[in-house]
């Protein structure tokens, strides 16, 4: 592959729009290059669970066509994408990760997805994931496990493992994950890319896979932090078929996305984000490494002392998560119980024992801990975390033995980002700097409600300053 080419695979979504506009770059060679990628390098990753070839360039050439005839419609025309294979596009299927669903065709095609279409954005196809959604580590036994591209022996992180595996590799610009337990954000952390869950109803959900109503999340999957914010700009706004989806208006996320760090007040928590029992020295000195470069070039740096309750997210995630799957995956487990995955069904199950109380004291309890945390956290503009506590696992160590259902590692990657699916706050993982296996970690900045662009900008300053998006991982180099 030429190095030109290679330039425009490993482009960002703000490098490339206005070289698209121009007609200096066609929307034909970025599908076929985009392509081309997935051809050499998906066996080496299973990323995708379906690649739409044909369908993929005829739309660049109708992409290309209305550029030409001068009916351009934004930064994602013509922008090569992929969707998590619980994003309905009708026709096709939606397979959910899944052997239950391996005959689902789609009769409509979800809000997010054409939304993105309406913005010109050409879709490659779905991305693989684990089993419903539901697991941390990436690892599926139906559709196989997706392979890190920074290391493809060790996992990417779920559920969103073929997306954040697509974009670390360049084989998409861009591709949308969910997040419910930190599904958005893991795989970016793991893949060294960036990861924005939204604010809770920000992104409508309609025509995407339940997992847990109350606390999934729909969001962009980039390599920058920018382009997370043109993703936001297509998909983000009111909706009249969710129910929870919010009717704020919407926003422009671009806008002040350039402005720095001046002036701005970034929370450090001083419990449980940095304790040495939960966190590896290597991720707290990444960690801090990014606080110090940010705190060097105008940022305020305040420690949060009262933040000693946060540990509790978790466990309120959990039930809520359970109870809700449950009730979602109820007439499937019980006809189809058998083609579930013994690790997926395992952690289904006990959905069925907590009762109506106990989800009700759950979701009681997340509203006192949501207030508790803005409380907290009203003095600062950001709170900086790690997205991760420890190093990234093997496929092996997260791949139940035989005769159980229960692998050895995985279950602590998302105590941190668990927390914020019960809050409901905007949170965006970008990668600052690398383990001492040589694989990337996290940085995680979570803001108040409806400030994603905040986080966004926060995430863009510290990539120009950092750098780290410039490193690519060996498989895809060609």
């Amino acid at each position: 592959m030429s190095d030109l080419h290679n330039d425009l695979a490993w482009a960002s979504i703000d490098e490339l729009a206005p070289r698209i506009a121009d007609g200096d770059v066609s929307p034909v060679l970025l599908t076929e290059l985009a392509l081309t990628r997935i051809d050499l390098i998906h066996r080496k990753l299973n990323a995708y669970a379906k690649v739409w070839p044909y369908d993929a360039v005829n739309a660049a050439y109708a992409a290309s066509d209305e550029i030409e005839s001068g009916k351009y419609r934004g930064p994602l025309h013509g922008i090569p994408i992929a969707l998590k294979d619980l994003v309905n596009v009708a026709g096709k299927r939606t397979r959910g990760g899944s052997k239950v669903l391996e005959y689902n065709i789609a009769t409509v095609t979800a809000t997010v997805a054409q939304r993105l279409m309406n913005a010109g954005a050409i879709v490659l196809g779905k991305t693989n994931l684990v089993e419903f959604a539901f697991g941390p580590t990436g690892v599926n036994t139906h559709t196989g496990t997706v392979a890190n591209p920074w290391d493809t022996g060790r996992v990417t992180g779920g559920s969103s493992s073929g997306s954040g595996a697509s974009v670390a590799a360049a084989c998409a610009y861009g591709a949308i994950g969910s997040d419910t337990g930190g599904s958005i954000r893991m795989p970016a952390s793991i893949c060294g890319i960036a990861g924005l869950k939204p604010t809770y109803g920000t992104v409508p959900r309609t025509g995407v896979l339940d997992l847990s109503w109350s606390q999934d999340h729909v969001g962009p999957m980039t390599r920058r932090a920018i382009d997370c914010a043109h993703f936001m700009n297509a998909i983000a706004g009111p909706d009249g078929t969710d129910f929870t989806a919010s009717h704020r208006a919407t926003v422009d996320y671009t806008d002040g996305i350039r402005d720095g760090l001046d002036g701005l007040k970034l929370g450090l928590p001083e419990h449980y984000f940095f304790d040495s029992d939960i966190v590896a020295p290597v991720v707290a000195r990444a960690v801090n490494d990014a606080v110090g470069l940010m705190a060097n070039n105008g940022a305020e740096i305040v420690p949060i002392p009262t933040l000693d309750f946060v540990a509790d997210g978790r466990p309120i995630n959990v039930v809520i998560s359970l109870a809700e799957a449950a009730a979602v995956h109820r007439e499937m487990l019980v006809s189809h119980a058998d083609d579930y995955t013994d690790m997926v069904r395992s952690r289904m199950l006990p959905g069925f024992e907590i009762s109506a109380v106990d989800y009700i004291h759950a979701q009681r309890a997340r509203r006192k801990f949501a207030h508790d945390v803005a409380t907290a956290t009203a003095n600062v503009d950001a709170l900086i975390t790690p997205t991760i506590p420890v190093p990234t696992p093997t496929i092996a160590e997260c791949t139940p033995k035989s005769g159980s259902s229960v692998a050895d590692k995985g279950a602590e990657l998302p105590l941190f980002t668990s927390i914020f699916d019960v809050t409901g706050q905007p949170s965006l993982s970008v990668n600052c700097g690398f383990d001492d296996n040589g694989m990337p970690v996290g940085l995680m900045i979570t803001t108040a409600a409806f400030k994603d662009s905040l986080a966004l900008r926060i995430g863009h300053a510290y990539e120009e300053l950092a750098g780290w998006h410039q490193h690519r991982p060996p498989i895809g180099e060609m």
